[in-house]
């Protein structure tokens, strides 16, 4: 049974160390009340990022806690040992932060992707683009989005507020008038509507 709960104040550090340490819950919030600011004041020295700093703090008490049983108070205070959770911790931030930047740094640095090699591909997605400047505006924005921005059903809702059944019927009679159109011209619909959108 967890017993009572005293205020910080009332107990000592090696109280506060014993209680942590056998898993007495109520000293979990004692340590932090007492610790708490020292572990954020060491993780603000370093973070930028005040969120950041609070986050560390949390994961510092967090696998403190989960990780009781290796503290030994033998080998140093219960401070001590918070901080120096917390410097593993501010260390694994920094790394994902830096991990990060090399990500941004790398894709701003990305040259351009070169156009299409496939001349048939390159004239296919003109003339379905010309076809859809055709259409009722609804239903070439709707297939505009699925087609030429890779939308899904559910994205395109979302993009542009329209209910999912109206986007559907959209892009359904717009296919439909593709599909009259590449009939009435005599074109052969088969690969150019391969590109075009399903239902998904």
């Amino acid at each position: 049974m967890t017993e009572a709960r005293h205020p910080p104040g009332q107990l000592s550090d090696e109280e506060l160390a014993k209680r942590f340490g056998v898993g007495d819950e109520s000293a979990l919030r004692d340590a932090y009340d007492r610790y708490g600011r020292a572990v954020f004041h060491l993780a603000g020295s370093t973070l930028a990022n005040r969120a950041d700093a609070e986050d560390v703090t949390q994961a510092t008490f967090v696998a403190a806690w989960l990780g009781r049983e290796t503290f030994d108070p033998a080998r140093g205070s219960l401070l001590g040992w918070l901080l120096g959770i917390a410097r593993r911790k501010v260390v694994d931030r920094l790394r994902v932060v830096a991990r990060q930047d090399r990500v941004l740094d790398s894709v701003r640095q990305e040259p351009e992707p070169a156009p299409a090699a496939d001349p048939d591909a390159v004239i296919d997605r003109l003339v379905i683009a010309d076809e859809l400047a055709q259409l009722p505006d609804d239903q070439r924005r709707m297939l505009e989005l699925a087609f030429f921005d890779d939308l899904t059903h559910q994205q395109i809702a979302a993009v542009t507020g329209v209910p999912l059944g109206t986007v559907k019927s959209h892009i359904r009679r717009g296919m439909a008038n593709l599909k009259r159109r590449w009939e009435v011209d005599g074109a052969a619909p088969g690969r150019r509507s391969a590109g075009l959108p399903g239902t998904r």
